[in-house]
């Protein structure tokens, strides 16, 4: 029986960086809801994915931007290490897909 632990997300890209050989995009997910008088309130849950394929590192780079709504899903991984002798727990979503659906409007 194959077992696995994956993730996706349609959000609104945020900041994009580069860590080595890696790129990690922020990708806002809205859980918005109206408050008590009516009026939709923003929500959003920051999450950072990491890109490890380097066709893909070289097309996020080139195509996508802040503000671009994208769709990316792929595996969840904790991750663990030691820090001033505690246990830091972690937790890597790592880009199995990563598409571009709508480019941000330009402002005018």
């Amino acid at each position: 029986m194959r077992t696995f632990a994956e993730f996706q997300i349609i959000g609104r890209v945020g900041k994009i960086k580069e860590v080595g050989p890696t790129l990690r995009v922020s990708v806002a997910a809205e859980y918005g809801r109206k408050d008590g008088n009516g009026d939709f309130q923003g929500n959003p849950y920051w999450n950072e994915i990491t890109i490890f394929n380097e066709n893909a590192v070289r097309w996020v780079r080139d195509n996508v931007s802040a503000g671009d709504l994208v769709h990316t899903r792929g595996t969840i991984r904790q991750t663990e290490y030691e820090r001033d002798g505690q246990t830091v727990y972690g937790m890597t979503l790592a880009a199995n897909d990563f598409d571009l659906l709508h480019k941000k409007q330009a402002e005018s």
